[in-house]
C-alpha cells in the first residue's frame, strides 16, 4: 500500500514510498520483537533470585534423631515475605513425602522427573488461579532408604511484567521522536538529491526552440546519464531530420527554377503577336520538354527525401533482391531496346540461398532503377555498336555476403570524380546527357540505410571505353535450411 499517492506519477513520491512504507511496516514488528527480549531479558534476574531462595532453603532441611527437620529463622522469613508487587510461596516436604513447612497446596514437579541433586529447575506453573514461576530441587538425607526431601519457591510475575514494560518504554519511546525525525532527514535528502534533475529540467527549458544541441552529460548523475543519452540521440536524429527538410526544400527550389522559368519564357513566345503555327508547336514542344524535366527532378527530390528519411520510419521485411533486380531490369528494357543497350541479368536466381536481405522493397528498388538508368544514359550505343549493361546478384550464403553489380560499356568515371558523383546536383564535365545529378545520392543514401557500401571502379581496366562498375556490398540473412 502506498502512503503518498497524487494523480500523475511522481519520481519523488515513489522512491519515498519504498524507502518509508519498510520502515514504517518494520516498526511495529520491532516493538513485537523488543516485548519478547524484554520479557526474556526481565525474567532472568529474578530467576536467579529464586535459585538462590531454593539454595538457602535447602541447607535449613536437616536430619535430627532419625527425624527430617526445617527451622525457618525470622530473617529466612523477611526474606520469604510478600513485597508491594508479587508474593513468594514456598513449600518443603520431608522423606516420605510429608509436609514440613510452607503451602501445602503448591503444585508437585511432573510425575515422569525423577529426583535430582545439586541443580536448581525452574519451571511455569499455576497456583491459586495465578500464573508463577517455581524453582525446585531435591536434598539428599542420611537416612537409611529414605526418600530424598524437595524444596520449592513460587513467585507471580507481576515484577516481572513491569520490568519488561519499562524495558520497551525505554527501548521504543525514543523511537517516537526518532521515527520523525528520520522521515524528514529523507524527505530532506531525497529533495537534495533530485536537485540535479531540477536543474536539467531549468537548463532545458532556458534552451531556445532552435537550439538542438546536445546536452551535457558530465554535470547528471549517472543514473540519469542513460536518459539524457536517449534525449541527445533523438535530438541529433531531429536536427538530422530538420536538416534534410530544409535541404530538400532549397535544392527542391533551385533545382525547379529553372524549368519553370522555361516554362514561363516558352509560354511567353507562344502568346507573343504573329506567331505562326510551327512556332507554336516548337514552343509547346519546348514546354512539354520542360515539365518532364521539372517533373523527373520532383521524383527524384521525393525519392532522395525518402531515402534519407527511411532508416528511421520504413518498414523492414525480408526481400528477395535477385526477385527485386530481375523486375527492375524488365521494367528497364524497353529504354533499353530504344537506345540499342544489351541490357541483361547474370547471378543466383531468385529464391537462391543467401539471396536475402532485412529491407524496404519499394526503396531497393528505386535504388536499382536509379543505378540501371544512370547506366544507360551514359552507354554509347547504336545499332552498328550497340552498348552493353550488366546487373548481377552474387550470393556467399556461408560468409552472409550479397553484392549487387551493376556494369556498363560507357566512358566510366574518371578517378577524381568518383567520389564526387555521389554529392547531390554533382555531374562530371564534358557529360551532354540530361540529368539533375540526384541518381547517384539516392542510390548511396538508400544502400547506407540498407547497412550496405557501394565502391566505384572501372570494369574493363586498361581498355578503351574502361566502362563503369558499380558495386553494392550487403550482408545477406541467413542460408535458408533445406
Amino acid at each position: 500500500m502506498k502512503i503518498f499517492r497524487s494523480e500523475q506519477r511522481s519520481l519523488f513520491g515513489e522512491i519515498l514510498d519504498w524507502m518509508l512504507t519498510p520502515l514504517l511496516l518494520l516498526w511495529p514488528i520491532s516493538l513485537v520483537l523488543t516485548w519478547l527480549v524484554a520479557q526474556s531479558v526481565a525474567g532472568k534476574p529474578f530467576d536467579r533470585a529464586l535459585q538462590y531462595n531454593v539454595n538457602e532453603l535447602s541447607t535449613l532441611v536437616q536430619v535430627a534423631k532419625g527425624q527430617v527437620q526445617f527451622s525457618l529463622p525470622q530473617p529466612a522469613r523477611q526474606l520469604l515475605r510478600a513485597d508491594d508487587a508479587d508474593t513468594v510461596y514456598y513449600q518443603i516436604l520431608g522423606a516420605r513425602g510429608e509436609y514440613l513447612s510452607g503451602e501445602r497446596d503448591l503444585p508437585l514437579p511432573a510425575d515422569d522427573e525423577g529426583p535430582f541433586f545439586g541443580e536448581v529447575r525452574i519451571r511455569d506453573g499455576e497456583f491459586r488461579g495465578i500464573d508463577v514461576r517455581v524453582a525446585y530441587t531435591w536434598v539428599r538425607l542420611d537416612l537409611p532408604g529414605a526418600r530424598p526431601a524437595l524444596v520449592q519457591v513460587a513467585e507471580s510475575l507481576d515484577k516481572r511484567a513491569v520490568l519488561a514494560t519499562e524495558i520497551v518504554k525505554g527501548v521504543m519511546l525514543p523511537q517516537f521522536v526518532i521515527l520523525p525525525l528520520a522521515v524528514l532527514l529523507v524527505w530532506v535528502g531525497l529533495a537534495y538529491a533530485i536537485k540535479p534533475l531540477n536543474r536539467l529540467e531549468e537548463r532545458i527549458r532556458a534552451r531556445s526552440p532552435d537550439d538542438l544541441s546536445p546536452l551535457d552529460e558530465h554535470s547528471i548523475p549517472q543514473e540519469v546519464a542513460p536518459l539524457v543519452a536517449s534525449v541527445n540521440d533523438l535530438l541529433m536524429r531531429l536536427k538530422n531530420s530538420i536538416s534534410h527538410q530544409k535541404r530538400f526544400l532549397a535544392d527542391a527550389a533551385h533545382q525547379l527554377k529553372t524549368p519553370l522559368a522555361g516554362l514561363r519564357m516558352q509560354a511567353d513566345l507562344a502568346q507573343r503577336e504573329g506567331a505562326n503555327a510551327d512556332e507554336l508547336k516548337q514552343s509547346l514542344r519546348q514546354i512539354g520538354s520542360a515539365s518532364q524535366r521539372a517533373t523527373h527532378t520532383v521524383n527524384q527530390l521525393l525519392a532522395l527525401a525518402r531515402a534519407e528519411s527511411g532508416g528511421a520510419t520504413m518498414a523492414r521485411q525480408p526481400c528477395d533482391l535477385a526477385q527485386l533486380t530481375i523486375e527492375v531490369v524488365q521494367d528497364c528494357l524497353p529504354r533499353a531496346m530504344d537506345k540499342a543497350i544489351d541490357l541483361g541479368y547474370e547471378g543466383i536466381q531468385p529464391e537462391a540461398d543467401g539471396g536475402r536481405l532485412q529491407g524496404n522493397p519499394t526503396l531497393l528498388k528505386e535504388m536499382l532503377r536509379n543505378l540501371v538508368d544512370n547506366a544507360i544514359n551514359y552507354t554509347p550505343s547504336s545499332p552498328d555498336r550497340p552498348g552493353m549493361v550488366t546487373v548481377r546478384v552474387l550470393a556467399d550464403p556461408f560468409g552472409r555476403v550479397l553484392l549487387l553489380q551493376v556494369e556498363d560499356s560507357g566512358p566510366g568515371i574518371a578517378p577524381a570524380d568518383r567520389e564526387l558523383v555521389f554529392k547531390p546536383f554533382y555531374r562530371a564535365l564534358g557529360s551532354d546527357v540530361d540529368g539533375s545529378g540526384l541518381g547517384l545520392p539516392i542510390v548511396l543514401e538508400i544502400a547506407t540505410t540498407h547497412g550496405g557500401s557501394v565502391t566505384l571502379e572501372e570494369a574493363r581496366p586498361g581498355q578503351t571505353p574502361p566502362g563503369a562498375l558499380f558495386t553494392i556490398r550487403f550482408e545477406s540473412e541467413a542460408t535458408h535450411p533445406g
